[in-house]
């Protein structure tokens, strides 16, 4: 216990939110990894509310010195998860768009990116609670605005090549709502059973207009 008060004091003086930092040499990266693979099963058991430091330190068989050395706080754990996580959404989101030719593969591409993030967020309870996550902390919320703003970025570049004509500032209104309401529409879904879900994710795809880089 005198270990765990004496790492609690110190990090109180630092950053929190944010790895301490990441580890270069094969025995840091084991450990690292250790830690995440840990947090990844007790959020899955317990929701990433319920998560402990302590239970993290137990699960992993490290020392609260080893954990600390890496990570000053369970939100820092969360948003390395929620990184590794948002990396493969853009993965998603730029397979998707690189369909891209015109107006109407453009919705597809939409529709399919609606589903796909439905459908990874369904079949791993884990990655929803972490997305959750990200909306209710604080020190979270900047993973999330990133992320949201590199898909808005890629679909500014679909729509600028698309609607030359266009100024850039109609455009990069257009990209950031379209992302933040797709975000909105699959986050509404994932809270009601798959049938409910499925239903409003459908419903989401038949509003979303013909060519939404012609908006007025």
């Amino acid at each position: 216990m005198g270990e765990e008060v004496a790492a609690r004091r110190r990090r109180q003086l630092e950053p929190t939110g944010q790895p301490r930092r990441i580890p270069q040499q094969k025995r840091g990266r084991e450990r690292f990894e250790k830690i995440l693979s840990a947090a990844l099963e007790l959020i899955e058991k317990n929701g990433s509310d319920a998560l402990k430091m302590s239970e993290i330190v137990e699960k992993a068989a490290l020392s609260f010195g080893a954990l600390y050395q890496y990570f000053p706080d369970k939100s820092s754990i969360i948003r390395t998860l929620a990184e590794r996580f948002n990396e493969q959404g853009r993965a998603c989101v730029a397979a998707e768009l690189a369909t891209v030719a015109d107006a109407t593969t453009l919705r597809q591409a939409l529709c399919n990116i609606a589903d796909q993030y439905y459908n990874f967020f369904r079949q791993e309870p884990v990655m929803r609670d972490i997305w959750f996550a990200t909306q209710a902390d604080r020190l979270l919320q900047e993973v999330d605005a990133e992320d949201m703003e590199f898909h808005a970025q890629a679909l500014l570049s679909v729509l600028a090549t698309l609607e030359p004509e266009r100024s850039k500032g109609e455009l990069v209104a257009i990209a950031r709502l379209t992302m933040q309401l797709l975000a909105a529409a699959v986050r509404y879904a994932i809270s009601l059973d798959d049938a409910g879900g499925r239903a409003a994710i459908t419903l989401y795809q038949r509003m979303l207009p013909a060519d939404i880089g012609r908006l007025p």
